[in-house]
Formats: C-alpha cells, sequence, structure tokens
C-alpha cells in the first residue's frame, strides 16, 4: 500500500477522518476534501504528514456541486502522480436537507434532491474521474459509505434511506462495468455510528439508546470500524470482492 493514493471526500471528522488516517497509516499518501473547516483540514495535513511520513493534501469542495468533480482532480493530478483508491464519503446535513429529513408526510422535493446528490451523483461523478485514473496504472478500488438505513426502519431517515439504496445499486452497476479495467467497486454500509452527523439528528439520544440495545456487541459504531471496513476492501486480501456490500453494523441489523 506504501506509495499509493487514496482520494476521499469529507475527511474532517467522523468516518471520513478515521478513513483517513487508516490509510495513512500504512504509508498512502491522502488526497481529502472538506467544505468549510478549512483550519482543521490544513492543521489535519501537518498532523497526517509528521505522524506518517506521507504526503496530504486537502481541497475545498462542495458535496451538492459534484459536477466540479473533474475541477478537482485535475488540481489533486497537479499534486499527486497517481489515483489508486476513491472513497466517497461526504454527506450533507443541516439545513440542506430540510425536506429531506422527516417522515414521510413532510417530505420536500428541494430536501430529497439535495440527498441525492450529495449520495448518487456525488459518487457517480467522483468515481468516473477516479476511475479514468485508475485505469492508467491498471486498476485500482472504489469505495461508496452507505447505511442500514436502507434495511431497517429508522423513524425520520427516509429520504437518506432510500438513497443508500440507491447508491448501492450504482455501486453494483460501477462494478460490473469497471471490472474489466481492474476497478473494483464496493459500499460499506454501516449501521448508527457516533458521529457529528447522527448527533444532528433530533432523536439522537433514542437512536444511540436503541443501537447499544440492539447491538450483539452491547455498543455504538465507531468511526474506526468503518474505516477499517474501508480499508480492507482496498487492499489485496479483497481483490475478488466487488459488487458488494458489506454490512458494518455490530448485529443491530438482524434484531
Amino acid at each position: 500500500m506504501q506509495g499509493k493514493t487514496l482520494v476521499i471526500s469529507g475527511a474532517t471528522k467522523g468516518i471520513g477522518r478515521a478513513t483517513a488516517y487508516r490509510f495513512a497509516k500504512e504509508g498512502v499518501n491522502v488526497a481529502f476534501t472538506y467544505n468549510s473547516n478549512e483550519e482543521v483540514a490544513k492543521e489535519m495535513v501537518k498532523d497526517l504528514e509528521s505522524t506518517y511520513g506521507i504526503k496530504a493534501r486537502c481541497y475545498a469542495f462542495n458535496i451538492l456541486e459534484p459536477e466540479n468533480y473533474k475541477e478537482l482532480f485535475a488540481k489533486i493530478d497537479e499534486d499527486f502522480d497517481r489515483v489508486d483508491y476513491f472513497i466517497s464519503n461526504a454527506m450533507i446535513y443541516g439545513r440542506a436537507v430540510v425536506g429531506g429529513y422527516g417522515r414521510f408526510m413532510k417530505l420536500k422535493p428541494k430536501g430529497l434532491n439535495n440527498i441525492y446528490t450529495a449520495t448518487v451523483n456525488a459518487f457517480v461523478c467522483g468515481a468516473q474521474q477516479a476511475a479514468k485514473r485508475m485505469e492508467k496504472i491498471g486498476g485500482g478500488a472504489i469505495v461508496s459509505l452507505s447505511s442500514t438505513g436502507n434495511l431497517v426502519y429508522i423513524e425520520n431517515y427516509a429520504g437518506h434511506g432510500t438513497n443508500k439504496a440507491a447508491v448501492e445499486a450504482m455501486v453494483r452497476y460501477a462494478a460490473t462495468e469497471l471490472g474489466e479495467i481492474g476497478i473494483r467497486v464496493n459500499a460499506v454500509s454501516g449501521g448508527p455510528i457516533e458521529t457529528d452527523a447522527l448527533r444532528a439528528f433530533t432523536n439522537y439520544e433514542e437512536v444511540k439508546q436503541k443501537t447499544a440495545e440492539l447491538s450483539a456487541l452491547n455498543r455504538m459504531g465507531q468511526p474506526e470500524d468503518l474505516a477499517n471496513a474501508c480499508y480492507w476492501l482496498c487492499t489485496n486480501e479483497a481483490s475478488w470482492v466487488t459488487g458488494h456490500t458489506l454490512i458494518v453494523d455490530g448485529g443491530t441489523t438482524f434484531r
């Protein structure tokens, strides 16, 4: 893995941050995006480079404008000579999901469209650009983050859950078509994970308690749990795994 390059969207906190550090620990160079936390992103670059001796760069990017992935990857090309892995992680919450986060009868087109853009469109646009670079070096691995909210009912999660189902379907299509050029494409579907995005839910405390009760391991999921799954899917140990959704949920979906 040493000397290879990971591109990951939304890595200044939560799952994205944990994933960037997981790859850097193995000697992988890291190019990551941030939305508004420029100071945090730059500090993270310094920490990754000083701690692991790898090359790291950060780029401002609005996930609601995925068509700009072309320009983003052009900037990455100036800093890195290859792209081996792409992880579509960034998501939206807060004002951008008004009308998309709520019970079924409260859902509105704008909020739903924003979630689709940040989930499915962003995966497609980012993966297309990454795949062009991976083809030049003989292959690579792409991972989209998903959630078990498309398998089990979570209150107020209809907008997110249906779009997670959509991105998993898109992953299977991408895997089928990109396999011939040596690119594997998978998804990691997490149960409720302790992140700022989850804390933004109005019923966060209820979800947290219920998750611990349902988990066979009696705990809430942590960002590192999904980071480890993302890393494994990009290693040669997973060389025959593609078009798959790896569920990492502490056993909560079954119960």
